[in-house]
């Protein structure tokens, strides 16, 4: 009997899901999201990415507009931009499950290439009906689990054939600028890469848009079309991100994640916490404990 994506996913997320819901594979930037309940708002920056509900359904919200999903749906992000998100409806009886994919910019422009497509310019986060063949390629995908052997002669094909049903199919239109590697999504998807490994340090603009090969003026004006904020915006929002990851994953004191993430003043990290969640760090980390 052949076993559904959605067995599987949850097969390999109730053995293996951490403390946020997220349970990795082998494969790489696959991974299977479980959540038991309704959630707090999470915020994130997120990277170019597909995720397929397979059951429950989720809340996602971008620039100020809401992007419902559930079973049978897909979320894709096609930049890197800052995101929020809640679970709408999950319980330990039914739980939300979905399977997650870290897009390839690489593995799309060798794609894109081969096939020849052209260019498409739609909004960075869309909602579309789960493409049958990417949900096949993802189920075979799973399948492999627990099987060495197979993953490290077929995993690598199969994520091949994962990324050529997204771009070939209806997802495509979506995600054909990550294919090419001159686009404007590609350049700033560079200077984003400076950002996201350097994010603790000062970064100059006309840093930044050298690695982006555009002028100052013009590497502002297509950042901000792609990810929404200006670059010193995206990059208070990457430490403030890692800065509450610290603290609520590994402990970190207060001072300790604001110093580690580049804020020289404490008062100063505090007061931009609170804008960005809604409630200073002390206050913060205490309703998240007490949530989970």
């Amino acid at each position: 009997m052949t076993r559904s994506l959605l067995d599987l996913a949850r097969s390999h997320a109730d053995a293996n899901a951490g403390p946020f819901g997220y349970a990795p594979t082998p494969f790489r930037g696959l991974g299977v999201v479980r959540q038991l309940r309704p959630g707090e708002l999470q915020v994130q920056v997120q990277k170019p990415l597909i995720a397929i509900c397979l059951q429950g359904r989720k809340r996602v919200t971008m620039a100020g507009r809401d992007f419902d999903y559930g079973a049978g749906e897909a979320l894709l992000i096609t930049a890197d931009v800052p995101t929020t998100s809640r679970i709408l409806e999950a319980s330990p009886a039914a739980p939300y499950y979905a399977v997650a994919l870290e897009l390839d910019p690489a593995l799309l422009r060798s794609l894109a290439a081969e096939a020849d497509l052209a260019a498409a310019s739609p909004g960075p986060v869309r909602i579309e009906a789960a493409d049958p063949d990417v949900m096949d390629a993802a189920r075979r995908l799973l399948r492999l689990l627990g099987q060495p052997g197979a993953q490290a002669v077929l995993g690598d094909a199969l994520l091949r054939e994962m990324h050529y049903w997204l771009l070939t199919g209806h997802h495509g239109p979506a995600i054909r600028n990550l294919g090419l590697a001159d686009s404007h999504a590609a350049r700033i998807a560079r200077a984003v890469a400076v950002i996201r490994r350097d994010y603790a340090r000062a970064l100059r603009i006309e840093e930044l848009a050298e690695v982006a090969g555009m002028s100052e003026s013009s590497f502002h004006q297509h950042f901000r079309a792609v990810t929404t904020l200006s670059p010193l915006q995206f990059q208070k929002q990457l430490r403030l991100v890692e800065a509450r990851r610290q603290m609520l994953a590994d402990g970190a004191a207060i001072g300790h994640a604001a110093h580690a993430v580049g804020y020289e003043s404490v008062p100063q990290f505090t007061r931009d916490y609170a804008r960005m969640f809604g409630a200073p760090p002390g206050r913060d980390m205490r309703e998240a404990r007490l949530s989970a």
